[in-house]
């Protein structure tokens, strides 16, 4: 069977009747009467005939419809139909970083205590959507991520950026779960923020200094909880003034 030539595809005039010019291994190049080229790869998956769209010439030339041609066959060598994948990979561009993460809390919401949800959902909807939100999530560079975690420790956030970072590693996790995504971007981050410094506060050893923190939790009327707290802090602020 003859192949096509470049100069065959750039003369091919419109016709009273669309035609098909052949190339080799399932190409060809379709002509309409409007003068639309087409190239078209057609092949066998199974038992089923199938057609895969490959551009429209001149944007596609023939080279590159042959090297695309020639990636769908390496396809399916590996048990891969090229046009499943074509159509994941177009739902995961129509899928932006935002949707992902907002699904991914929804998801979340019976499994995260209350104050564990409320603060996902601050992290996704006041530290990340409104910067990287909309960008499709396949399309996300880690330099994009690391400018958001930046953002954060210039204000001094430097535990809020490490935490910001676990979170996108989780969406990411999930969209490479759900088919939307193929690697977490995360990953490219270790080491890359400021770390978080702890501060140790002195404990408490003079007797006044631990009589007036006694007498102030004695006085305060509050959350059960945050009582149980104080009173536990105080046991182990005489206990060390005690040593």
């Amino acid at each position: 069977m003859p192949i096509l030539s470049e100069s065959q595809v750039r003369q091919a005039a419109p016709p009273d009747k669309s035609y098909k010019l052949y190339d080799s291994g399932g190409l060809y190049l379709k002509v309409s009467t409007s003068g639309a080229k087409l190239w078209r790869f057609k092949y066998r998956f199974g038992q089923a005939v199938r057609l895969l769209a490959l551009g429209k010439y001149p944007d596609v030339t023939l080279k590159r419809a042959r090297e695309k041609r020639d990636s769908a066959r390496r396809l399916i060598a590996d048990g891969i139909d090229p046009a499943i994948q074509k159509q994941v990979q177009k739902i995961a561009l129509t899928n932006s970083f935002g949707e992902v993460a907002l699904e991914w809390l929804e998801n979340q919401r019976r499994a995260f205590a209350p104050a564990t949800f409320a603060k996902a959902e601050w992290t996704i909807k006041d530290l990340l959507i409104p910067f990287i939100g909309k960008r499709p999530i396949t399309e996300l560079t880690h330099l994009e991520l690391l400018n958001v975690f930046r953002r954060l420790e210039k204000r001094g956030r430097n535990e809020t950026a490490h935490r910001t970072r676990q979170r996108c590693g989780q969406i990411f996790r999930y969209a490479i779960a759900t088919g939307r995504a193929t690697r977490d971007m995360t990953r490219d981050l270790r080491g890359a923020l400021a770390p978080v410094v702890t501060k140790n506060h002195p404990a408490l050893t003079d007797p006044d200094e631990i009589g007036q923190l006694l007498l102030a939790i004695d006085g305060y009327q509050g959350h059960p909880s945050t009582e149980v707290a104080d009173a536990r802090a105080a046991h182990r602020a005489i206990g060390t003034a005690v040593r």
